[in-house]
Order: structure tokens, then sequence, then C-alpha cells
């Protein structure tokens, strides 16, 4: 746990990328700063020009897609459930996304603060988390994400 976002870190990026298969340059999460096990994590996205989706979205005006918004925010909760020591090991994918909305742009620069709570596992292969990603204290994007055990 932290004791506040800017003072302790509770998993670093090379501990994120020991949990989460991605890489770059689907790699959406930078560090975790609060961890509750088996309910809950916030992590931080840096988002910057280099990334490359920023080339074509938009020329001169760049967005962060809102997919890949969602995404990082998938990816948060994965770390949830692959801390989860009683779940099974293996990959954890999209099985269907609930009542996402997306409030206001993201731009290069942003720093998007995501915040996971685990709703639900059922049979120890589906599960369903709460997200929901902020700049600077404004609701960016919400919603509800499923995913499903791979074989």
């Amino acid at each position: 746990m932290t004791d506040s976002i800017t003072n302790k870190l509770v998993l670093t990026n090379e501990q994120i990328m020991g949990l989460l298969p991605h890489r770059y340059p689907f790699a959406l999460v930078d560090r975790v700063v609060a961890y509750e096990p088996g309910k809950s994590v916030t992590a931080i996205k840096n988002v910057t020009i280099n990334e490359p989706h920023f080339q074509g979205h938009f020329p001169g005006r760049p967005l962060m897609p809102g997919v890949l918004i969602v995404e990082a925010m998938a990816q948060v909760g994965g770390l949830i459930v692959k801390q989860m020591p009683d779940l099974p090991k293996g990959l954890f994918v999209f099985a269907g996304i609930d009542n996402v909305r997306f409030r206001r742009p993201v731009v290069p620069g942003d720093q998007l603060l995501i915040n996971c709570e685990l709703i639900s596992i059922k049979r120890q292969r589906f599960g369903k988390v709460r997200g929901e990603a902020t700049v600077q204290g404004n609701l960016v994007c919400s919603g509800e994400l499923m995913f499903s055990l791979v074989d």
C-alpha cells in the first residue's frame, strides 16, 4: 500500500512486466501506486507524444484512442487477477465491456490515474472489474470490463 500517490511505489514497471504478458507498444501500465489484494489496484499510465498511435490519431491534434484507454484499464484490472493465489494461472483476455463512457480527451503530457475494483469472479474463469481513469482529478473514462481465462 502507499501513503500517497507521489511518495511510494507498490509495483515498479519491471514488476508489472513480470505479471502481465503485454510488451511495447501495448504495455500500458507504468506503475502501481496502490494495491488491495483481491479487491483493487490503482495505477499510472504516463501519456507521451512518442507513442506510435499519435502519428495517425490525429496529425496536428494528438488524442489517445479510447480503445487504448479501455485497454489500459483492463491491464490494471488484470493485475488484480494475476495476484490472486486461488485462481488458475493462464492468459485472461477481454470477454466484454459494459457501460463504457468517455468524458474528455486524453492528450500527450497527461497522466492517467486508473483505479479498478473487482466486482466478481465466477468459476475461477470469468470475472468483472469496474474501472475509472482520471486526469488531474477529472474523470475521462469509466466502465465495466469482463475477462475470461483462455485454455
